[in-house]
């Protein structure tokens, strides 16, 4: 349920409301959530703006809390005690004011690093052309130049009864050379 299409593909933060019973409900999909639930929105990238319904509070800040406080609990720590310990003195100091920018800038840094990561990776990864030559050499090396006429590319597809036939011929060849080996 968290992580329904029709929910990502929204603009702006989903609307949650809490009812007065504590209950949480969408109000994009007219069902309760849980906070897992909103966990789940929050990680497939949406944002959430969760609301008090009688008062029109915005509880989307001790929600967002309660999600961390619950992950951390359960032994999925991702804040060092070390963090966590600065940020209790963060509130208790005049530094207050300059540990929201930072954190903010922090991830927005990360953030941005994890997209250039992933753009890196959708592009053809520099020197990758000299490790595969490197590859290609350390194989040759380790088999004698057994296969040293095998195309190192896949070949483009042709007759079925051809490209069965080569493989027939080339298959006869490494057993005559593996015969000759024993």
């Amino acid at each position: 349920m968290a992580t329904d299409k029709k929910n990502i593909d929204k603009t702006g933060p989903l609307l949650i409301k809490r009812y007065a019973s504590r209950r949480l409900y969408n109000t994009e999909t007219s069902d309760y959530v849980t906070l897992e639930d909103i966990a789940g929105f929050i990680r497939v990238g949406r944002d959430v703006q969760i609301v008090d319904l009688k008062s029109g509070d915005d509880l989307t800040r001790q929600y967002l809390l309660q999600i961390i406080a619950e992950h951390e609990s359960r032994g999925e720590s991702v804040l060092p005690l070390e963090v966590l310990t600065d940020l209790v003195r963060s509130y208790t100091t005049d530094i207050q004011s300059v540990v929201p920018q930072f954190l903010a800038q922090s991830f927005e840094m990360l953030r941005q690093g994890q997209e250039q990561m992933m753009q890196n990776l959708g592009t053809q990864i520099p020197g990758f052309e000299a490790l595969q030559a490197q590859q290609e050499a350390f194989l040759k090396a380790m088999t004698g130049g057994i296969g040293q006429n095998w195309p190192t590319t896949t070949p483009a597809p042709q007759d079925s009864k051809e490209d069965l036939g080569e493989i027939k011929k080339q298959l006869a060849e490494l057993q005559d050379k593996l015969s000759k080996l024993q």
